[in-house]
């Protein structure tokens, strides 16, 4: 079970991202926006993940990496394959994770959510144990941020349905839903 302690996740590694903001003055987390990531893409285990989200991406190491090793992106957790967490930026600042978006008529969603990426596609099963983690992860989440609750979780697809798709059709939302209740 995850709990959390001024604003960090205890049992997650931490690896500070330098893509990160302060929230508006007065914004908290009321949104939880769950993404995928694969990098390169269809491919997991390694660092380069973490090495994008810390702009240490090394462009040489696949073709793929020159269209984005300039960005600066990050969010605020990372889960992997293994279901092991990994929190780049404290869940009370502005992680740089859902671009340009919008919910329920509030556009800029970083200002008000947290990210949560799990190591995917949208096409590949996520396993087990990163179901597991998420939901345990969801449930600190929504106890320590009683703003967040299951009307306020969702894809990257649902805030930016023109430009993403994540976390995909191989997300079980409905094994997500029903194991939080």
């Amino acid at each position: 079970m995850f709990t959390i302690t001024n604003h960090f996740v205890d049992q997650a590694e931490f690896v500070e991202s330098p893509n990160f903001s302060e929230r508006p003055e007065g914004a908290e987390p009321t949104l939880l926006v769950i993404h995928n990531i694969s990098l390169p893409p269809g491919e997991f285990g390694g660092s380069y993940v973490v090495d994008f989200f810390q702009n240490n991406l090394d462009s040489s190491k696949h073709p793929f990496f020159k269209e984005i090793v300039n960005l600066q992106v990050s969010s605020h957790l990372f889960i992997n394959r293994k279901g092991n967490l990994i929190q780049f930026v404290e869940l009370s600042k502005k992680a740089w994770h859902a671009g340009a978006s919008e919910f329920e008529g509030q556009k800029e969603c970083n200002d008000f959510s947290i990210g949560i990426e799990l190591e995917g596609t949208d096409t590949e099963p996520y396993s087990d144990e990163q179901y597991s983690s998420l939901i345990d992860l969801t449930q600190c989440l929504i106890k320590t941020y009683s703003k967040i609750t299951n009307e306020r979780i969702v894809g990257h697809c649902d805030i930016a349905p023109t430009r993403k798709t994540d976390p995909g059709e191989s997300f079980d939302w409905s094994r997500y839903r029903s194991s939080l209740a």
